[in-house]
């Protein structure tokens, strides 16, 4: 699964799942950029690990659900061979007690800023004759979830996006697949987001466990490396067995 002399992208990295992303894709010899908002020493740290380790990466600040953003983060990087689309946020809220602005917020950065990034990568990776597209996205926009409908809808979408773009550039060899991990032991899943209650069925899965960050690298890596070339427009599901297809 050797990425070498490659180039990749990933958002969200200074933490969680994606930072175990920038670092497997690190280790296996891709030049890593890590994109962060606000989060500059997480991410300086994650370069730093990269580094130390014999790997090459920098860091990348943008808000991925702003257009402008996007575009000069996209600038600034150049052209990519791999995309990950890893930021996003969850919140837990009775569906009565939503707000359009948690809705806005949320599909924002859960979706759009897919979109966004996407569009602002494509053509790099068209100029140098394909590349791999990763989303990531959650057993959650497949299963859906009381007090959560904005982020399962957001999930949803992008899967769906997922296999849009598959379709449109598979004749220009960019393979566009998701990853939509089951619960991982990440901020997202801890109190600080989530009720005491749904804390505690997340560990309802056949497997009784969160999965580690570094087991949904381990499926991203393998989306974005040559022994997935017959991959696009499916959905990994490393989930413990929340989701069964």
């Amino acid at each position: 699964m050797s990425l070498q002399g490659r180039t990749a992208l990933v958002t969200g990295a200074a933490t969680g799942i994606g930072r175990a992303c920038a670092l497997r894709l690190a280790q296996a010899g891709a030049f890593v950029w890590v994109n962060h908002l606000g989060q500059a020493g997480a991410a300086d740290a994650v370069v730093r690990e990269i580094v130390l380790a014999g790997g090459h990466a920098q860091a990348v600040e943008a808000d991925v659900s702003d257009a402008a953003a996007v575009q000069r983060m996209a600038d600034a990087v150049g052209a990519v061979d791999v995309l990950v689309n890893n930021a996003g946020i969850i919140q837990e809220k009775p569906f009565l007690e939503t707000t359009e602005a948690d809705w806005d917020r949320m599909l924002a950065v859960d979706l759009k800023a897919v979109f966004l990034v996407c569009r602002a990568v494509i053509p790099g990776m068209l100029a140098r004759g394909g590349g791999a597209i990763v989303n990531i996205a959650s057993d959650l926009g497949i299963l859906g979830r009381e007090r959560y409908a904005p982020y399962c809808a957001a999930k949803a979408g992008v899967i769906g996006l997922t296999k849009s773009l598959a379709r449109e550039f598979a004749p220009q060899h960019i393979r566009a697949n998701a990853v939509a991990p089951g619960p991982v032991a990440t901020a997202m899943v801890s109190l600080e987001h989530m009720s005491a209650e749904w804390v505690e069925k997340e560990l309802a899965i056949p497997q009784h466990r969160l999965g580690a960050p570094e087991e949904i690298a381990d499926s991203v890596l393998f989306l974005a490396s040559d022994l997935s070339r017959f991959y696009t427009g499916q959905v990994l599901g490393p989930n413990g067995g929340s989701v069964m297809t």
